[in-house]
């Protein structure tokens, strides 16, 4: 129940529980503390046996760990009725993103390159070997540029 408490925290909780209650209350305070974990115990045990006796004969197997997502795949992994585990070994995901990346950044080079191209070709002739003319003022855009205001939207 408490498994990941180290003893560090367990020495602390000791002493806060021995400030806030009082050594002479202390005892007491853990006997009903103790008392009510028991009694959840046995409501939830009892509560699991109303479950497996409604739901009959055909669920004498289940687990309520099961319940639990990771444990319900873990369990079907390891039953493999489905042919799972040759789906897992086949698929290589690092394979995959890797290919998938070549593809992405070949497509990138040969698009930047023959775009770069077509631009040094369009500019030679007008600004001189593809340089951009610094000394031109850049275009000021127009007031219908702006997009509308919108009051209420603000």
């Amino acid at each position: 129940m408490f498994n990941d408490i180290g003893p560090l925290e367990l020495v602390t909780l000791a002493v806060l529980a021995v400030l806030v209650f009082g050594p002479d209350k202390l005892p007491k305070v853990i006997q009903d503390v103790m008392r009510t974990v028991r009694k959840i115990r046995e409501f939830s045990e009892s509560a699991k046996a109303d479950i497996r006796s409604e739901l009959g004969p055909d669920f004498k197997d289940f687990e309520f760990e099961d319940l639990n997502p990771k444990a319900f795949l873990r369990k079907q992994l390891d039953n493999d009725e489905l042919g799972l585990k040759e789906i897992r070994n086949g698929f290589d995901l690092k394979q995959e993103m890797a290919e998938v990346t070549d593809a992405v950044h070949s497509r990138d080079t040969d698009t930047a390159a023959s775009s770069s191209a077509v631009a040094s070709a369009g500019t030679s002739g007008a600004s001189g070997g593809g340089r951009i003319d610094m000394t031109k003022k850049p275009e000021e855009p127009g007031k219908d540029d702006r997009p509308a205001f919108d009051a209420d939207a603000t």
